[in-house]
């Protein structure tokens, strides 16, 4: 069994084993993504992320 999670109504995470939110959505793994520091094509997801713009030091800084 996998860790899961969905979102309540004020967007905090509330963690499950099921499948299923009450609401009947699909919940989300609580899980990070595996890593490989091998990995073949990182530097084509940079390069993609720099030409649209999506890299984090390209993003405006939030306002408080």
């Amino acid at each position: 069994m996998y860790l899961m999670y969905y979102l309540d109504d004020n967007g905090n995470r509330v963690y499950t084993l099921k499948k299923l939110g009450p609401d009947g959505k699909p919940t989300l793994s609580a899980h990070p993504a595996r890593f490989s520091p091998e990995d073949k094509y990182s530097r084509e997801r940079i390069t993609v992320k720099k030409r649209f713009k999506l890299l984090l030091t390209q993003q405006p800084l939030p306002a408080y």
